[in-house]
């Protein structure tokens, strides 16, 4: 295959942040959030600029250790070369460190950009291949999916293959985010699952699993057992106490409610925006609550003004 060629305009990926597992649906089960970064890329003429404003303005590197700038690469060995240069602008809403998909952001920000800038990329590199991509890149495919995709996605493995199914979430489903001001590092949250778990609690997840695909596609009234969990959230409790406890809490009063990807962000999932606004005022002031929308789209392409800023970009 003959080397790419690149596009002179710059391009502008929007990204959503992701929760994954959803309480039952450990590594499998994600949705998309209406909470974005945006990426712009421009091919140069020689060597590396990055510009990073909003969330890790201050501790992201700006060379070729950043997670986009490696995805990029990675994604433009795939599309047959690297481009002379490139300079790289980065708006980034979604929280580091909190379970909501921010490396998976970076991830599919870079895959995306690196095809949409490559002239015929998406011949080089279709759908199938960037979520199998991504999913190399973050080690599993559950947030990846979600981000790519948008709405609800279940995410596998197949023989060594990332494959996911996109869902269309009910609409009347209000996402809340309760988000620390403190981080828990993946690493960390893993760290505490067992190696082996009861199989009564194995036979119990499954089923919730499967009840929360029904449940958070046509029967959102059932969403407040579809998300009970036995596999990860308690093991995981010593990492993020008040995250566990908030959960707890919601649950009670009737909430669905699940720790967040590996945590320590809390997810309500009521319904409407009535119920979603007194969602928001039942956590403390050591909480930032957030009312979200579900993101449809995914990763998208969107267009530049005349004069290379954004146009549309979210505040």
């Amino acid at each position: 295959m003959a080397g790419p060629a690149f596009r002179a305009a710059a391009v502008r990926v929007r990204v959503p942040a992701t929760s994954a597992n959803l309480g039952p649906g450990y590594d499998a089960l994600g949705l998309a959030l209406g909470l974005y970064d945006d990426v712009v890329v421009r091919v140069a003429d020689s060597g590396l600029h990055v510009d990073i404003a909003g969330e890790g303005a201050e501790t992201l590197s700006r060379d070729e250790d950043h997670l986009l700038v490696r995805s990029l690469r990675t994604a433009f060995d795939l599309l047959g070369g690297q481009p002379r240069g490139l300079e790289v602008v980065c708006a980034n809403r979604i929280p580091h460190g909190r379970g909501l998909g921010s490396s998976s952001a970076a991830i599919c920000a870079g895959i995306v950009a690196a095809r949409a800038v490559t002239t015929g990329g998406e011949a080089r590199l279709d759908d199938a291949a960037m979520l199998e991509l991504a999913t190399e890149i973050e080690g599993h495919p559950d947030n990846v999916a979600a981000c790519l995709l948008g709405g609800f996605t279940l995410a596998w493995l197949d023989a060594g293959a990332a494959r996911a199914i996109r869902m269309e979430p009910a609409e009347s489903v209000v996402p809340v985010v309760f988000v620390p001001a403190k981080p828990v590092l993946t690493e960390t949250a893993r760290g505490l699952l067992p190696r082996h778990v009861p199989h009564v609690d194995a036979a119990f997840n499954a089923g919730r699993a499967a009840l929360l695909v029904e449940a958070l596609t046509r029967r959102p009234e059932l969403l407040l057992p579809a998300t009970e969990d036995r596999l990860h959230q308690e093991y995981r409790a010593p990492a993020m106490r008040e995250s566990v406890e908030l959960v707890n809490r919601l649950r009670a009063d009737g909430v669905p409610a699940v720790v967040s990807g590996a945590g320590p962000t809390v997810l309500a999932l009521p319904e409407g925006h009535g119920a979603a606004d007194k969602v928001t005022r039942l956590a403390g002031e050591e909480w930032t609550a957030n009312r979200l929308s579900l993101d449809v789209a995914g990763a998208s392409v969107l267009p530049l003004a005349a004069d290379g800023t954004e146009r549309g970009a979210p505040e």
